[in-house]
């Protein structure tokens, strides 16, 4: 059997998209779970929508994710490259080139002006679809020197054949079946020389022994462009696979222009999701394994990965299944790697750690640890609504006072640590027959001013013995 090899070909035309991601890590799983070789190769010949840090965000965010490259331009492995289409120009064009003298290709002296009226001449008549004419199919070899030795450029287009029919069994969707008739002759050569993507994209692939294709269905009505060419050149064309779209929360299509939505893999880095966790939620984004289980490493998404198990349905992307996921692996960090990746999001002082770690079963990201304990950091004083505090405390326990006289003859004394303000909350409940709500909650509003919060001692010990008799002492003094 033949190996596996697949390619994932982004344009650095922006950051790495949830889209394109997806696409990235399908072709990574299906190369490594038959232990085949998964390639990255850049399509830059979008010259005007290329911009200077698309390259590295694409390489960098996947490396981030655990996608790796067997060949890129940043393996030692270049055996099938470059890597890079801006540095092969030369083969397409000698490729072009071939299939003009094999009458499959011709140039096209027509310019945009000429094109545009035939368009329109097109629409007059009720043809929306407008095809070339292949109006200069027909030029002699003086004609296209002639019009060469006065400087136009010409285009090079595909000389499509009539009535054949380009037909694959896409892995996702099964037979498809569309006809040359409805296909342009398409330029492959742009007249500045730069290949389009439909022809780059062919030579490529056959040259870096490309197997398999899995992309957006965006690519269905490019499939017969390229297939004219690999039949042409009797090529053996690599089997595809079209992945469904991304849907937002309401069914539609996911849009760039949409800013409610994070849409791209460098946001949820900076906002302390785990590359892991987007990883395992990126491959159940139109793939299912045969369990219901859905936390699942990646050796193991892996190992159990079948190409036949992709949707064939939209796939929603759902923020709050990402922050559960995301959530589940912050749970399973060791206490080390919690500390250290909160401290990227919170002040480095000395009780950091102990703070960040009062939440670590609360946060579905660690950006959420800068709301959440905004509050410790900073001096409330001014800020707390003390008549607030006190209809909270009248209503959960009328006879309060107690508590915070119990509180008030106890507190300045005690060394200050957790195990003691446990203690001394255990005796409270003892000496005034209080326990659950109308205690804890009591306790809490009065030492840390506010309603909610995680673990009750730990918070307490956290704000300083200093600030929590202050807390208390704010509360005798409200009118």
């Amino acid at each position: 059997m033949k190996k596996i090899r697949v390619r994932y070909a982004p344009s650095p035309t922006g950051q790495l998209h949830i889209g394109g991601a997806r696409s990235a890590l399908i072709n990574y799983l299906f190369a490594k779970h038959y232990d085949g070789d998964f390639l990255i190769r850049i399509e830059d010949t979008d010259v005007k929508r290329n911009v200077a840090t698309g390259i590295d965000s694409q390489l960098d965010n996947l490396e981030w994710l655990g996608i790796i490259a067997d060949e890129s331009i940043r393996t030692k492995n270049q055996s099938h490259g470059p890597y890079i289409q801006s540095e092969r120009f030369d083969l397409y064009l000698k490729y072009a080139e071939e299939l003009i003298e094999q009458g499959h290709a011709y140039y096209c002296f027509c310019t945009e002006e000429e094109l545009d009226k035939k368009r329109e001449i097109a629409e007059k008549k009720g043809i929306f679809s407008f095809r070339y004419d292949k109006a200069c199919l027909k030029l002699s070899t003086e004609e296209i020197k002639e019009r060469k030795k006065i400087g136009i450029k010409p285009t090079i287009r595909l000389n499509i054949q009539k009535d054949l029919e380009f037909v694959w069994n896409d892995v996702v969707r099964g037979r498809i079946s569309i006809n040359s008739n409805d296909i342009d002759d398409y330029v492959i050569i742009k007249s500045n020389g730069i290949p389009t993507y439909n022809f780059a994209v062919v030579i490529d692939d056959h040259l870096m022994e490309i197997t398999h294709v899995f992309r957006g269905e965006e690519h269905i009505a490019n499939t017969p462009k390229q297939l004219a060419i690999y039949q042409i050149k009797k090529w053996q064309p690599p089997i595809f696979g079209h992945l469904t779209l991304i849907t937002n929360s309401e069914g539609k299509k996911l849009s760039k222009r949409d800013e409610s939505l994070m849409q791209f893999i460098e946001q949820y880095k900076n906002s302390g999701y785990l590359p892991s966790a987007i990883f395992n939620f990126l491959a159940l984004l139109g793939w299912s394994p045969e369990h219901t289980q859905e936390i699942m490493t990646s050796t193991r998404i892996i190992n159990e990965f079948n190409e036949k198990r992709l949707s064939k349905s939209p796939s929603k992307f759902d923020v709050q299944k990402l922050n559960w996921i995301n959530t589940e692996y912050i749970k399973k960090m060791s206490d080390a790697e919690y500390v250290t990746e909160s401290l990227k999001y919170l002040p480095d002082i000395e009780l950091t750690p102990t703070i960040a770690l009062l939440y670590k079963r609360e946060i579905s990201c660690f950006n959420d640890l800068k709301k959440l304990t905004e509050w410790i950091y900073k001096d409330e004083k001014n800020i707390v609504d003390k008549n607030k505090i006190l209809n909270l405390l009248n209503d959960v326990n009328p006879k309060w006072n107690e508590i915070k006289d119990y509180l008030e003859n106890n507190l300045s004394k005690m060394d200050w640590n957790e195990i003691n303000i446990s203690s001394l909350i255990k005796e409270c409940s003892t000496n005034l027959d209080l326990k659950g709500k109308p205690l804890f909650m009591s306790v809490r509003l009065l030492l840390t001013n506010r309603e909610h919060g995680p673990e009750l001692a730990k918070t307490i010990f956290v704000l300083g013995k200093e600030r929590v008799v202050n807390n208390l002492k704010g509360l005798s003094n409200v009118n």
